[in-house]
Formats: structure tokens, sequence, C-alpha cells
């Protein structure tokens, strides 16, 4: 009995606990009161907010569609370009965004805070796609004028202009044509600066697959100018004829073949342009081309806090139902239950917060479900001590014969909840996912609420005392 004591000591510490992490608001008051009264100054709980999902915090919600028709890696391509996209919106200072993968080639970039739209599309549309271009051969480019000369006379006598054989490759750029080595390889740019002149530099950092075909397109380019296009705009071409030349302001020519996967962009650049350069080269290092949104939906803040307080209340509610339907059908098991119950809310808040977890409609959903699941434990429970005590057993050896032949069923219903949980988490939307991980966390920890708690709190307070007053079983 004295280590049963020791352990619900424990329990009740860690409930008390668990409650002043998960609202430490009143317990902050009550020292306010206390410091105020008798001069005293004890420090304040820290305070760790929730975090708040887009539909209750309100903000901006896109969805993009990735152009994957010229990648081999699809999967590589979406998660470089959900790495980068998060970047670039963390630099804006968004709170708690999310970009998560949908599908094969959709990305969802939720923005809380952020109303308005058009500003998150252009936040979003500042990262284009970045690739590097090899000088085409004097026979390509001229073959390519030709085929835009053609169409400009044919476009002149109002002619169909794809009657003109290889009409398509006047969409290219007639000076360079595109290599293998795009952003998805880029792993940084960086302001450097030259030992000796002390003039600003820009150093390419480039993965090791990067590393590879960087070396190849060096070696067959040595003394020809290689060049960064973002989303088909070069970032040498200073004077805007498509070319890099000696009238631009630098050209990057290739000096010779770079095995290391590094590069270094020199010329007569102040440190302002070196420095926008390389923000640029960082932003753009996509590996696939995203367009407009293809979908965008804004939630207000009023509206979040609105669904938030319905929500809570609508927790609040389903948790009374459940401990009345307790005490009226079990009385005092019932309402130890209960109380075990309550530990398990405040301990599930504090895992929600320790995590953190992000909160939505659909989450706060999942753990309204879990409550009601958490009770379906000591129901079975309960029942099994009902057969045990009319088959003429004593409490205590009630008790334990009734968490023992209750545990398999328990055990099984709980193990068969999880593993939709995994399918929905792993296989859903994002808005499912929510729900998933709240509802299987809540379980995990609804096992520990009906098998632990609840067991320590009958073994302490159901003694022999309750043989005479089996009525408030």
């Amino acid at each position: 009995m004295q280590q049963k004591y020791i352990v619900f000591i424990a329990v009740v510490v860690l409930a008390i606990s668990a409650g002043i992490f998960a609202y430490p608001n009143y317990f902050n008051q009550g020292i306010d009161s206390v410091n105020h009264k008798m001069g005293w100054t004890f420090p304040h709980f820290p305070v760790k907010p929730y975090v708040l999902g887009l539909d209750l915090q309100g903000g901006v919600s896109l969805t993009y569609q990735a152009d994957l028709s010229s990648v081999t890696d699809k999967t590589g391509a979406m998660s470089g370009l959900r790495d980068v996209i998060e970047r670039r919106v963390n630099m804006f200072g968004v709170s708690e965004p999310i970009v998560q993968i949908q599908g094969q080639n959709r990305l969802l970039v939720e923005l809380p805070g952020v109303t308005d739209v058009q500003q998150a599309i252009q936040m979003i549309g500042q990262t284009p796609f970045l690739e590097f271009d090899e000088q085409r051969t004097q026979q390509e480019t001229q073959q390519i004028l030709d085929v835009m000369k053609q169409i400009q006379d044919a476009q002149n006598k109002k002619q169909d202009i794809t009657k003109i054989a290889n009409w398509q490759t006047a969409l290219q750029n007639p000076y360079f044509k595109p290599t293998d080595l795009n952003g998805k390889y880029l792993t940084k740019a960086t302001v450097v600066f030259d030992p000796t002149t002390y003039k600003p530099q820009i150093q390419l950092q480039f993965n090791g697959d990067g590393a590879k075909i960087f070396a190849d397109i060096t070696g067959r380019n040595i003394k020809k100018p290689l060049a960064i296009f973002l989303d088909g705009a070069s970032i040498i071409d200073t004077n805007g004829d498509g070319k890099i030349d000696s009238q631009d302001l630098y050209a990057p020519i290739v000096q010779d073949k770079l095995t290391d996967g590094k590069a270094v962009i020199t010329g007569d650049m102040s440190t302002t342009v070196a420095n926008t350069l390389a923000s640029r080269l960082n932003s753009g290092a996509l590996p696939v081309k995203i367009g407009s949104p293809i979908s965008q939906e804004t939630v207000g803040p009023t509206l979040g806090t609105v669904s938030l307080k319905q929500s809570l209340w609508a927790g609040i509610y389903g948790l009374i139902a459940v401990v009345i339907f307790m005490i009226v059908f079990y009385r005092l098991p019932g309402l130890l239950a209960s109380i075990a119950l309550a530990i398990y809310v405040v301990l599930t808040l504090a895992i929600f917060k320790l995590i953190p977890v992000t909160l939505t409609l659909a989450g706060i959903g999942g753990f309204i479900l879990s409550i009601g699941m958490a009770v379906d434990a000591n129901i079975l429970i309960f029942a099994r001590m009902k057969e045990e005590i009319k088959a003429g057993k004593s409490l205590s050896d009630a008790i334990n014969e009734g968490f023992k032949r209750a545990w398999p069923s328990i055990r099984d219903s709980n193990f068969n909840s999880l593993i939709v949980c995994a399918i929905l988490f792993f296989v859903a939307t994002s808005f499912i996912k929510g729900f998933a991980f709240t509802l299987a966390l809540g379980i995990i920890v609804s096992l520990l609420s009906a098998i632990f708690i609840t067991r320590i709190f009958l073994q302490v307070f159901i003694g022999q005392w309750a043989e005479k007053a089996k009525w408030l079983l």
C-alpha cells in the first residue's frame, strides 16, 4: 500500500504540473494575488502558447501545382521544392508556416496570420526557377534566328506560323541552351571578398550530384560564358539583349574545369549588387517550376476566434456529458474514472504544447473524440468488475481481475484505431492528418489514464470499507 500511495502522489504532482503548463493563466493570477497581499515576489510560471492552425488563427492557404514533365526524380524534386519554399516563407517572418506536399505534384502553403492573399501570392511568386545554361554553337544560334525571322515575316504577311518547319524552336533562347544543372543542386550562394582586390564575389556551392554535373559542364565550356537564369531572365545580362558580352556589367566566364562543386562569380560589382544576386540565387533555388496558385483560401482572424471558442465549448460539454454518464451508471468508480479522465485531458493538452502540435478544427475534433474513447476502456473494466463482484469475489480481487480480463479487448480495439489513424496520417490530406495525429496521441494517453491512473485511484480509495457499501459500486 505504501508503494501505491507513493505512485498516487506522483500522479497528482504530474497532473498539477501538466495543468499549470497547459493553462498557467489562473495560477499566475493566484501568484499575483498572493504577491500583492503578502508583499512577496514569487515569479510567474512560464507561458507557452498553443500553436494554432490556419482555421483557428486566420491566414492564407495556397495550393500550387508543379511542372514535373521534364523531371525524372519527381519525389526528390517535390521535396526540394518544399524545402526552398519553406525557407523563402521563413525569410518573411511568418509564424508557424505549413508547407506540405499533396499527392504527386501539388504543394500546400499555409501562412497563419497573413490575411492579404495577393501579398502571399507575391511572396511565393518571388521565388523563381533557377537554371544554368551553356552557350549554343554558332550553327544552333543561326538556325533559331532564321526560324525567328521566318515567323516575323509570316506575321507581317498574316500567314499561319504553324506551317513553318520547326517553328517551336523560336520559343528557345537563341544564344543559350539549358543544361542538367538547376536550382535543385545549388546548396547556397554567399558573398565573399577577393583577398587581393577586396572586391565582392559570389561563391556557389553545389551538392554531390550537382558537383558532378557542374564538372562536366565546366569541362566542355572552358573560356565560354555560363548563363544563370531565373524564370528565363538572366541575372547577368544587365543590358537586356539576351547575350552575355562585354557590354554587360560582368560575365561569369568558365576559366577551368571545376570538380569540387564550388564556383565563384567575379566582376566589377558593388557589395549591394553582390548581396542582391546572392539572395536571388538562394531564393531561386527551385528544382521545378510553379505558376500561379491553382486554389486559394482566406480565413479571417475573427472567424478563427469564433471557431476556436465554439470547438472549446464543444469539448467542455462533451467532457461534462461523459462525467455525468460515468457517475450515474458506475457511481464511485465512475467518479474516480472521471477524475482520471480530467487528468488525461490536462496531460494531453500539455503534450500538445510540448511537442508542439498545430491545433486545427479537425485536430480538436480528434481530441474530443479521444475523450469518449478514453471512457470505453473504463466501461469494459467496470463491466468485468461487476461480473467478478457478482461471482462473490472481494473488491480487491474484483479490481485486479477486471483489469486483467478487460485488457485484451482494450488492447485490440485501441490498436485497430491506431492502425486507422496511421493510414489517415500517411495517406490523407493535411486537414485529415491533424485529426489522425491528435486522435492517435489521445488514444495512447487514454490507455495510460484508463489502465494506470484509474487503477491506482481504485486501489487507493476503495478499501475494505466498501464491502459494506457496495451500493456505491
